[in-house]
């Protein structure tokens, strides 16, 4: 842990894996969360629920003033930050044909973009608290990307280099970074149903509660990563050591009905 009282700060807090994410390290003694997202309904509600402080901020974050905005939210209490929870993402399933330049911009501006102006504006305040941790909530599909999700993938892609990288620079300074890989995990924006309603696919979809505690072995328990369902790494193995045939495999018609049954997905 990085501090017996950790403030931690989480994005895309109003529900799904960060609403679970923020449950759960409520449960941590002394804890104090700050909750951002951009519906601040929820927020309010959601911090009125837990059994710790907890304040919120509605915003945007692929807006120019966001990080400003998120760091003087945080300066106006301690200025402390033991934790930062970079889970706001969204996905949009089209194939490049589609969606084109547009669609990959779109992805990188929240699912990447987001997350370095976000983090490079906490940063100088994590150095401070040292222990400190990040954890950068990324996808599978960081590590194989499917039909139409190519947008996607390179956003996630990106993000999960950038971690490597950022750890580090940053092991020397205090500020562990770890990374959590989900695969399927029924969430508002993305139910999953027709992957739950089928035996052969149902294990593969997770819940955000199972997504929360690989982000405490993340950024708690300073693990480097966590594929949440476990077994997910072997195809990020598989990619490595059989790259034809794991192309063959996801190009096959199993892999494109998941791609297109699953429609759009959002952690914000």
């Amino acid at each position: 842990m990085p501090t017996a009282s950790p403030r931690v700060l989480i994005t895309g807090a109003s529900s799904g894996i960060g609403e679970a994410t923020a449950k759960r390290l409520a449960r941590e003694p002394g804890a104090e969360l700050i909750l951002v997202a951009r519906r601040e309904e929820r927020l309010r509600t959601l911090a009125e629920s837990l059994p710790c402080k907890a304040s919120w901020l509605a915003v945007d974050l692929t807006d120019a003033d966001a990080p400003k905005r998120v760091h003087t939210h945080l300066a106006a209490g301690s200025g402390r930050l033991d934790l930062l929870v970079n889970n706001a993402g969204a996905a949009w399933r089209e194939s490049f044909a589609e969606s084109g330049y547009a669609g990959v911009k779109r992805h990188m501006e929240l699912n990447f973009d987001a997350v370095v102006r976000l983090t490079e504006a906490l940063l100088p305040a994590l150095r401070e608290s040292s222990p400190s941790a990040i954890v950068n909530v990324a996808s599978t599909a960081a590590r194989v990307a499917r039909a139409r999700t190519g947008a996607y993938s390179a956003s996630k892609f990106a993000l999960v280099g950038w971690s490597d990288s950022l750890y580090a620079e940053e092991r020397p300074h205090g500020v562990h970074v770890g990374i959590v890989l989900p695969g399927f995990v029924a969430t508002e924006g993305f139910p999953a149903t027709e992957l739950r309603e089928r035996a052969l696919t149902r294990w593969i979809v997770s819940k955000p509660e199972r997504v929360a505690e690989a982000i405490v072995e993340a950024g708690i328990d300073r693990k480097a990563e966590r594929y949440v369902p476990r077994p997910y790494a072997l195809a990020a193995i598989a990619r490595i050591l059989m790259p034809g045939v794991v192309r063959r495999v996801l190009a096959g018609g199993a892999a494109e009905s998941l791609t297109t049954s699953t429609g759009a997905e959002s952690a914000n």
